[in-house]
């Protein structure tokens, strides 16, 4: 009797320090690492690119806070029209990345005549797998989607890289979502 006990406690033992390890691992593997590069700013003026690396990467930062994503960043700047896939694919084969992102901020005065209300800003991103292949692109201006005439370079700039953001989770929904229908 008493083997019995001893055996059956052990086994428990046993058991139960397992479970913990597998439920850390599956948590680990859905955890996806997204590599963001330097937005590609226009106009392309010196003075403007780091505001607009801290703005946008502060976005990126509070957005990907609320969803079970990693992200790494890069200091590299890619232009955003010819961009080479074999470069995308080394980035995120040397950063053990799963997506990258190749980011572009346009920015543009609103006003009238020779008064100025805001600079009101495009952000354009293009999401990439691991392999280098194109998945989604999107933009958002921030003045036709919100309607701001009034608030900061700085805000603008957070807020079109929040709706960005979001348009490339919606189109990856509906990707995933006719991917799965057709098989």
């Amino acid at each position: 009797m008493r083997k019995i006990i001893t055996f059956t406690t052990l086994t428990a033992i046993l058991f139960l320090s397992v479970s913990p390890l597998k439920a850390q691992r599956n948590a680990d593997e859905k955890i996806k690492k997204i590599l963001y590069f330097n937005p590609e700013v226009d106009p392309d003026i010196e003075e403007i690119k780091e505001p607009t690396n801290t703005a946008f990467f502060s976005a990126v930062s509070d957005n990907l806070s609320e969803r079970k994503n990693k992200m790494l960043k890069t200091e590299t700047q890619i232009s955003f029209d010819s961009i080479d896939h074999q470069t995308i694919a080394d980035y995120c084969m040397n950063n053990d990345a799963d997506y990258a992102v190749v980011p572009k901020v346009k920015y543009f005065k609103v006003g009238i005549g020779k008064y100025v209300f805001s600079n009101q800003v495009v952000v354009s991103m293009k999401l990439f797998n691991a392999k280098g292949n194109l998945i989604t692109e999107t933009d958002y201006d921030t003045y036709r989607k919100n309607m701001r005439l009034l608030g900061s370079t700085v805000n603008s700039v957070k807020i079109g890289t929040n709706g960005a953001i979001k348009e490339i989770i919606k189109q990856l929904r509906k990707l995933k979502a006719s991917t799965d229908s057709s098989f």
